[in-house]
């Protein structure tokens, strides 16, 4: 992963100044699906279809916003409607269509990534996320792998790479799925048998692959994916291009036999004892160094010819500060800004009822008598990447299982994709508007606060 100190220069910022604004469909909330406290009052109108104009502004000419106070005790969620996606801090970025998202009229997919990268001088933006095949509602049991799109400006235009010299007679963008298992070769293994296809009484079809991350390092093109709860192995796997971002890509060394990290009791109960292992893999780079960061307190540095990780067992944790008890967190994803890490995951922020009937919002574990409200985006701050890091915060409701990034003129952002699988999201009035490639500005709050929230109404 990038980050914000490896932007442009002042020349080629100046350069690219001219870029077109930010301007497209932007997704907000509707109505509230369930009670929330005052503070947290829902917008009453809005929907994904509204045109919004989100200008550009330099990030240096900004005042910096004040830290909100956190809730008490810690592990309160924080669901004002000002870390909300919004229309004037937000929009879905217009991916080219597939055919299978023609009736949609918007590419469907979960964990959004973006990305902005110099190459060759220039910007070059990626976009991917976890997708599904025409006739299933998710993306499970299987799906048909991984697609990348490429623009040169966030707005767009926005292209499916092109595969097409690649594979001829594969779907333009996909740039890696188990169906590519027949391009394996002696020396060289783009499917391992771990990532293949199966099949099974109960499910089917079975095999995929989600939350995957494009990365451009030292001149390379890799993609750090997982394999989700359906697989022969459940967890994370690296990929690295032979040529362009388009590919042709094909698994590290590391991977070979199994994925990163060591195996371990989890996920659904139908997975096989030894066949879990830690999911959501990410890659954060510094320098000529690069890290493995994986779901949701791992990491490991990358060997330095980058076809595995230093340490396969026994992983170090980040030095972090849970909520006690600790929920279920996801998406782990490292960002730097201005000399501080922060390390981003997501949770679910679980809605239920005080003693005195108000409503209270909170990263608590599943229990009776709370309900999954919204997937929210939580963030900790540190002076170095192993931590320790500071206490958690709210920074983006509904925007969980995300990344931040800068683009070309410095500006902060991070991506949404609104979860249809739970709580305000999936209900029927909305789902519509849910699952989609949105990007939400971020604002920093300056060298004191040092904190990135959603921009906030000012």
């Amino acid at each position: 992963m990038t980050h914000s100190e490896n932007s442009f220069p002042v020349g080629r910022r100046s350069l690219l100044a001219g870029v077109a604004g930010v301007g497209a469909a932007a997704v907000l909330p509707t109505a509230a699906a369930q009670a929330a406290p005052a503070a947290a009052s829902v917008p009453a109108s809005a929907t994904a279809a509204a045109t919004a104009s989100v200008p550009a502004k330099s990030a240096s000419s900004r005042r910096y916003p004040r830290n909100w106070p956190d809730p008490e005790p810690y592990g309160l969620a924080d669901a004002r409607t000002d870390l909300w996606p919004r229309e004037d801090n937000s929009f879905v970025l217009p991916l080219e269509l597939r055919p299978r998202d023609k009736e949609r009229g918007t590419v469907w997919i979960r964990d959004t990534y973006v990305n902005c990268f110099v190459v060759d001088g220039r910007p070059l933006y990626v976009a991917t996320g976890t997708t599904r095949v025409p006739g299933l509602e998710v993306a499970a049991p299987w799906n048909d792998g991984i697609f990348v799109w490429t623009a040169r400006s966030l707005e767009g235009p926005w292209r499916l790479a092109d595969t097409t010299r690649v594979r001829p007679d594969a779907e333009k963008g996909k740039v890696w799925s188990p169906e590519f298992v027949g391009e394996n070769t002696a020396g060289r293994t783009v499917v391992a048998p771990w990532q293949e296809y199966w099949t099974d009484d109960k499910y089917g079809k079975r095999g995929h692959a989600w939350a995957p991350e494009v990365h451009y390092f030292r001149g390379k093109w890799y993609i750090v994916a997982c394999t989700g709860d359906y697989a022969k192995k459940v967890g994370s796997f690296m990929l690295v291009s032979d040529g362009g971002v388009e590919g042709p890509y094909r698994l590290v060394e590391g991977n070979l036999e199994k994925p990163f990290g060591e195996s371990f009791i989890g996920g659904p109960g139908f997975i096989e004892p030894g066949a879990y292992h830690h999911i959501d893999g990410g890659l954060y780079s510094e320098g000529d160094d690069a890290w493995l960061v994986l779901h949701n307190n791992l990491y490991a540095k990358f060997r330095d010819d980058m076809e595995d990780i230093v340490t396969p067992t026994d992983l170090p944790k980040f030095q972090q500060q849970p909520y006690s008890p600790e929920p279920y967190l996801e998406g782990a994803y490292v960002f730097k800004h201005k000399g501080k890490y922060f390390l981003v995951h997501a949770a679910w922020n679980r809605a239920s009822v005080n003693a005195d009937g108000t409503t209270r919002h909170a990263y608590d574990v599943a229990a009776t008598g709370r309900v999954q409200y919204q997937y929210d985006a939580i963030v900790a701050v540190a002076d170095t990447f192993e931590g320790p890091y500071s206490e958690r915060y709210t920074a983006g409701v509904g925007a969980g299982h995300n990344n931040f990034f800068t683009d070309h003129r410095g500006d902060l952002w991070a991506t949404y994709f609104l979860n249809p699988a739970a709580g305000y999201w999936s209900n029927a009035s909305r789902v519509g508007d849910a699952a989609v490639p949105g990007v939400v500005r971020l604002e920093w709050t300056g060298p004191e606060g040092n904190r990135l929230y959603v921009q906030r109404r000012k």
